[in-house]
C-alpha cells in the first residue's frame, strides 16, 4: 500500500528538532543539580576544603586564598630565603615549633612545610589577628636591622620569619598557625585536608 500524503522530509526535521530541544532541556536541568554537588560559598567559609593552582606562582612570590574565612599564603620561597632561616632560629620564639597545634606534624620542620620552597601559612597574626605586611626581601628594614624576610605586623609591630616562626620580644605568643594541606600534583594544593588524607 503507498504511503500517500506522508511527507518524510517534514518527518525527519520535526524528529530532529525534538531531539536537539530535549537535549538541550536535558543538559538545563542537569547543570544546576551537578553544581549542587559542589560546595557552596558557605560551605567553604565553614571549612570545606579549597583547591589552589599553584603553576602560576613564582619563586619569591605569594598567593592569597581564602579558607574558613580566613586569608591563607602560599609562597614559593627563593633557595636564598630557604638558606637565610636557620640564620634565624637564635632570635625566635619557637624556633622548632613546639606549640602542636600551630602546624600538623608533618609540618614540624625546619620550613614548615612538606616541599621547602612552598610555604602554606593562615595570614593573621597570632597576637589580635591582623594580616601582616608580606616583607620578602633579605636585607635591613626600619623595624628590623638583621631582617632576612618574613612578615611584620604594623599593628603592633610583630615580625615572623618565612617559615611563620615568630621572633622573640614581640607581642605575638606563637608562630603563624600552617593548615591542614597536601599536594595533589605539582600544580595543586587542597588546604583543608592534612596530606595523610584526614581531614
Amino acid at each position: 500500500m503507498a504511503d500517500h500524503g506522508v511527507n518524510t522530509g517534514r518527518r525527519r526535521f520535526l524528529t530532529a528538532t525534538t531531539a536537539v530541544v530535549g537535549a538541550g532541556g536535558a543538559i538545563a536541568a542537569a547543570v544546576p543539580f551537578l553544581k549542587t554537588w559542589q560546595p557552596s560559598a558557605r560551605a567553604q567559609v565553614a571549612g570545606a576544603p579549597v583547591t589552589v593552582d599553584i603553576s602560576k606562582l613564582e619563586v619569591g612570590q605569594r598567593l592569597i586564598e581564602q579558607w574558613r574565612g580566613q586569608p591563607v599564603w602560599l609562597i614559593r620561597r627563593t633557595p636564598e630565603q630557604l638558606a637565610a632561616l636557620a640564620s634565624q632560629d637564635g632570635r625566635l620564639r619557637d624556633p622548632n615549633s613546639e606549640v602542636v597545634d600551630q602546624q600538623p606534624t608533618y609540618a614540624k620542620n625546619a620550613t614548615r612545610s612538606i616541599k621547602p620552597e612552598i610555604a602554606v601559612l593562615v595570614g593573621t597574626c597570632t597576637h589580635l589577628g591582623c594580616s601582616p605586611l608580606f616583607k620578602p626581601e633579605l636585607q635591613a628594614q626600619p623595624f628590623d636591622a638583621e631582617w632576612k624576610g618574613g612578615f611584620y605586623c604594623p599593628c603592633h609591630n610583630s615580625r615572623f620569619d618565612l617559615a611563620g616562626r615568630v621572633y622573640a620580644g614581640v607581642p605575638a605568643p606563637i608562630n603563624l598557625k600552617v593548615p591542614p594541606y597536601r599536594f595533589i600534583d605539582d600544580n595543586h594544593i587542597e588546604i583543608g585536608v592534612d596530606a595523610e588524607g584526614a581531614a
